[in-house]
Order: structure tokens, then C-alpha cells, then sequence
């Protein structure tokens, strides 16, 4: 018997990746960074978000969110009601709701975002540990927090989510003794 063996995450990938640099070359025309904030769900991203952007970042730095979500637009109310341009990504359209943000997603959401009028865009991720680490959307640079409650296992239960972060940051430590 014949047999065939098909890379089929390999290819999706790939096409990932391709429109992944789409992304980049976009936000490098409008000379935007962009932060990909991952973690599991209830880590603190939202919160974080909120009390950096409760202040300037810096010097006239405009800054922009992309919101991703499987369902609701709960945590981009909040960011919004902060007077940042916010937009909101919904995965739920896939089986269940997609685990992560990609590429094609985040090129959809682009032209609700003024891209122009920003120096920053942070985009929120879908909680979760694993999908995200492996999706490209074009970012800068990756940000990952870690929240003290998950358990001291989790870095070697989902070492790719840590080791593709260049910034680890760890939350909830006045829960340590408990």
C-alpha cells in the first residue's frame, strides 16, 4: 500500500506566517509597535492593561488595543471606557470558539483601528497557555502574564508559552502564602 504523510499544521502555518508578515510590514509603514499580551484566562490581563493605560505611557505615546475575546466585549467596555481606541476580535465563530488570536484575524480587525494616529497597540490575546505561543500576528514583541494562582508546574506543562515571551510578568503574588 501506498501511504502519503500530510504536514497539514505545518501549511496552516505557513499561511499564518505569511499574513503574519503582511501585519508587520503594515504597522512598520505606520511606524506602530505592538505588544502581544498573553496568559491564561484570569491572569490579569485586562487589569494590567487598565492601570497602564489609567496613565501616559510616556511622552504623547497614542496607543491602541485590539480586544480578543471568544465571546463578549466585556474586557473591551473596560479598556474603552478608558478613551483608548479599542476594537474588539470575537473568535467564536469557529468549533466552539478559537483558543488564540492568528494572523487573519487580526489582519480583519486592522482597518477598524487608526493605525495612523498610533504609536502602540497592545493586543490582548484569548486566555489560554498553549494556542497563542504559536501563532505569529505580526507583533513586536510578546508579553506574557503569569499569575502566581496557576501553580509553579505551569512553565514546565507549557514551555513554549514561556520561552516565546521576551517579558514574563508575574501577577497576584500576595496569594503566595495562600
Amino acid at each position: 500500500m501506498h501511504r502519503v504523510k500530510v504536514r497539514v499544521v505545518e501549511d496552516a502555518l505557513d499561511a499564518n506566517n505569511t499574513i503574519a508578515r503582511a501585519n508587520r510590514d503594515d504597522f512598520d509603514r505606520h511606524g506602530v509597535a505592538v505588544v502581544n499580551l498573553m496568559s491564561a484566562p484570569g491572569a490579569g490581563k485586562t487589569s494590567l492593561l487598565e492601570r497602564a493605560l489609567e496613565r501616559p505611557l510616556g511622552e504623547g505615546i497614542r496607543v491602541g488595543v485590539l480586544e480578543g475575546d471568544v465571546q463578549g466585549s466585556y474586557d473591551a467596555t473596560r479598556i474603552a471606557s478608558l478613551h483608548v481606541p479599542v476594537t474588539q476580535i470575537n473568535t467564536d465563530s469557529g468549533f466552539g470558539g478559537e483558543c488564540h488570536l492568528d494572523a487573519p484575524m487580526v489582519r480583519s480587525a486592522l482597518p477598524r483601528l487608526p493605525l495612523a494616529d498610533l504609536d502602540l497597540v497592545l493586543i490582548e490575546n484569548v486566555g489560554n497557555l498553549v494556542c497563542p505561543a504559536e501563532f505569529d500576528v505580526g507583533e513586536s514583541a510578546r508579553a506574557m502574564v503569569y499569575s502566581i494562582t496557576e501553580g509553579e508546574e505551569k512553565p514546565l506543562k507549557y514551555p513554549v508559552m514561556f520561552r516565546s515571551a521576551q517579558l514574563v510578568l508575574i501577577n497576584k503574588i500576595d496569594l503566595l502564602p495562600h
